[in-house]
């Protein structure tokens, strides 16, 4: 089978590392730089491959993308939501009507606005200002008194952004990843943190699928149902109360947890095997055969967590 990587990081740890189990069992992947053509979008081989992962979120990775999609060819995640994960709004929206415990999200023309908002009385301090569209190097501020604020409309005088209430936390992130119903976690301290937040909340250094509650793992597996996506990440505050999204991410890093390469691999067979109807093999090895409904491999099965 050949899978194709959108991305212009193939060396990618995870990435790396399902190139691996995939070429090893004498699959054959390609990787499509969004960046590399005189246009700025590489394009695909001819014909395409059975399936592609969509690692890169820019505009030129998209395109190339949308592309494929309306050729027929299967993309994990879809463009549609990946897309909708980039607009922090949409997503805080969407994730409201649907019952998810996501932070309360308003939106702002720029930074200005929100000052305004705050020196009104209509909006309470101490927040969390983001840009409205996910990107590298995006706004991502704590904001705890209206010269902070001040500055930003300063730094970012056009920029679209969210404030959502700075919530009391550990100052520690838990990071959830989701590869086809496979849970993984880890915790990480979170860059809004301050400088009372230097230790870990249990003085451990590590959070692993033991730690994880039964409620915030449902939390993360409904995220994929509600957004529609196959490989994403879930970001919750650590503390005692209730699981708080606050941020939800296509095709995120999942760097250093076991089994997500395998995990990955085993989904790209799927996916490219039910859209080619050639054999996939488990992740034994064995074949399936072409039936999409047949059962996927028990180590990536729905609402497994790893460990």
């Amino acid at each position: 089978m050949r899978i194709g990587l959108i991305t212009s990081a193939p060396d990618h740890p995870v990435l790396a590392a399902t190139t691996a189990l995939l070429t090893a069992r004498g699959h054959h992947v390609e990787a499509l730089d969004p960046t590399a053509g005189p246009d700025g979008q590489a394009g695909p081989s001819d014909p395409p491959a059975d399936v592609y992962l969509l690692k890169a979120h820019t505009p030129a990775a998209l395109a190339l993308a949308r592309g494929l999609e309306e050729r027929g060819v299967p993309v994990v995640n879809p463009v549609a939501a990946t897309e909708l994960c980039q607009d922090r709004l949409a997503m805080a929206e969407l994730a409201g009507r649907a019952g998810l415990p996501f932070a309360p999200t308003r939106a702002a023309a720029d930074p200005a606005e929100l000052l305004a908002a705050v020196e009104a009385g209509d909006l309470v301090l101490p927040l969390v200002v983001k840009s409205r569209h996910s990107r590298r190097h995006d706004l991502v501020a704590r904001v705890d008194d209206t010269a902070r604020l001040r500055a930003l409309a300063e730094q970012w005088p056009d920029e679209p952004v969210v404030a959502q209430p700075y919530l009391p936390s550990t100052g520690w992130d838990q990071k959830l990843w989701v590869v086809a119903g496979q849970l993984f976690c880890t915790r990480r301290r979170s860059e809004l943190a301050g400088p009372e937040h230097t230790e870990l909340p249990d003085g451990d250094d590590g959070f692993g699928p033991a730690e994880l509650s039964a409620d915030r793992a449902a939390v993360a597996l409904r995220a994929g149902e509600v957004f529609g996506l196959d490989v994403y990440g879930v970001d919750l505050l650590d503390g005692p109360g209730e699981p708080v999204v606050v941020d939800v991410n296509a095709f995120p890093g999942i760097r250093g947890q076991a089994g997500a390469p395998e995990a990955l691999a085993a989904l790209a067979l799927r996916v490219g095997g039910a859209a080619s109807g050639v054999p996939r093999p488990r992740a034994d090895g064995t074949d399936t055969g072409t039936d999409a409904a047949t059962p996927a491999p028990a180590d990536a099965g729905p609402g497994t967590v790893a460990g």
